[in-house]
């Protein structure tokens, strides 16, 4: 990939340089550079049942990097990532065997390039995207950058956007590497083999109704099995609207998929997954409740490997791997968005409740609460967060607090 990216940006340099004074031209698209700096700082602490030590991570990750302006319809990003232990009392990656007596805190040492790709709109309506890039779809639960870690998850990958017909959205994407949170050095920093992400959505008056294929084909990684286990197929449908009554906004979203195996994958399964919510907000306040199924045949549970997963189930991060026997999760979520309060743009307040169960079979995962305080004052951010999970009857994991401070300054 960064050998195929050297040969496009040769390319556009050459024919810059042959076109150099037309209108659009490589030299017009250079003066207009924009430049990218986001800087993060977060400590982590995790206390975490059965394991000898407490975990304490202070990281700084740092992108720097730039954008240009257009030329013929075409722009370049570049942009690299550090991300630097300042305390590392934590272990890094959960299949090396270092710093073992302390619990995983995935952000691990890393320098490399985050983006570089080359972005086309000389199609109308469409955007064409060649390179190492960062893909979001709809809530990231199947496909995401996995943004609350430090070193994100970006995709070398080919992605076509088009929305020529009002109201609809087709996105497609090829896929051959996906460059995951662990980083180059760990075995399981990448993910690589030929996969497709197909999904397609149309605004209606009542709600975004969307179509999905995920077709995941990853290589046999030496010593990740879970590699070539999460190769599958996963197909399904989404829709999520929202409608005003009175004075409150109510929210309603409902997610249905499907999912086999593929590729070399070595287990045989037909696997469920159902996701139902209702929100309500009325002026800064707002409730939402949901379910969330994922289901288990006593082998392998629904697998979901580039979602930002940080984002489901609970902050303390205990169920990123289904359970075997699949997983129930009923979740309440209560928040409070404040503006300009004490001299600060925005002042954000998250109270959540999980109550976990096995899909297959009756038991008791246990119940985890998460609590959050954000706070906005111009391109500063600053949040404090915490989780609390109790384990259940079933031992899937065990009793964990976790606790973050984190400061974030984006140019």
């Amino acid at each position: 990939m960064k050998k195929q990216m050297g040969m496009a940006v040769l390319a556009l340099v050459s024919c810059g340089q042959a076109l150099a004074d037309e209108p659009g031209s490589l030299a017009a698209a250079f003066s207009a550079i924009k430049p990218i700096f986001d800087a993060r700082l977060r400590t982590e602490d995790v206390d975490q049942e059965g394991i000898a030590n407490d975990a304490n991570a202070i990281t700084l990750r740092a992108r720097l990097g730039f954008e240009t302006g257009k030329a013929w319809n075409t722009s370049l990003l570049v942009e690299g990532e550090a991300v630097v232990p300042f305390e590392n009392d934590y272990r890094p990656d959960p299949l090396v065997p270092r710093k073992v007596t302390y619990p995983v805190v995935a952000d691990p040492e890393s320098y490399e390039v985050n983006r570089f790709q080359l972005v086309n709109t000389s199609i109308p309506g469409t955007t064409l995207t060649l390179g190492r890039q960062r893909i979001l779809l709809d809530d990231q639960r199947f496909v995401g950058n996995v943004g609350w870690r430090q070193n994100e998850q970006t995709f070398d990958a080919f992605r076509i956007v088009n929305k020529s017909v009002k109201n609809l959205v087709l996105d497609a994407t090829y896929l051959n590497r996906v460059n995951r949170v662990f980083g180059e050095d760990s075995p399981q920093g990448t993910y690589k083999g030929d996969s497709a992400l197909l999904n397609a959505s149309y605004q209606t008056k009542i709600g975004k109704l969307t179509g999905f294929g995920y077709l995941l084909q990853f290589d046999n990684i030496i010593g990740v099995p879970a590699a070539v286990r999460d190769s599958t197929s996963t197909y399904g449908l989404r829709f999520a609207g929202e409608k005003q009554a009175g004075k409150v906004k109510v929210g309603y979203l409902a997610s249905w998929a499907t999912q086999s195996d593929a590729g070399d994958n070595p287990l045989n399964f037909d696997l469920g997954y159902e996701f139902g919510e209702l929100s309500a907000t009325y002026q800064q306040f707002g409730l939402a409740a949901g379910i969330e199924i994922l289901e288990g045949n006593g082998t392998k549970g629904f697998t979901t490997p580039l979602a930002t997963l940080h984002k489901f189930q609970g902050w303390a991060d205990k169920f990123l791997t289904t359970p075997p026997n699949g997983i129930e999760d009923t979740y309440v979520n209560a928040l409070v968005n404040l503006k300009a309060v004490g001299g600060l743009d925005t002042l954000g307040v998250v109270l959540g409740y999980h109550d976990y169960e096995a899909e297959r079979i009756s038991a008791d995962y246990g119940s985890e609460v998460n609590v959050s305080l954000a706070a906005k004052l111009k391109k500063l951010s600053v949040m404090l967060k915490y989780a609390d999970y109790h384990e259940g009857v079933l031992a899937s994991a065990r009793d964990t607090e976790k606790y973050w401070l984190q400061a974030e300054f984006v140019w």
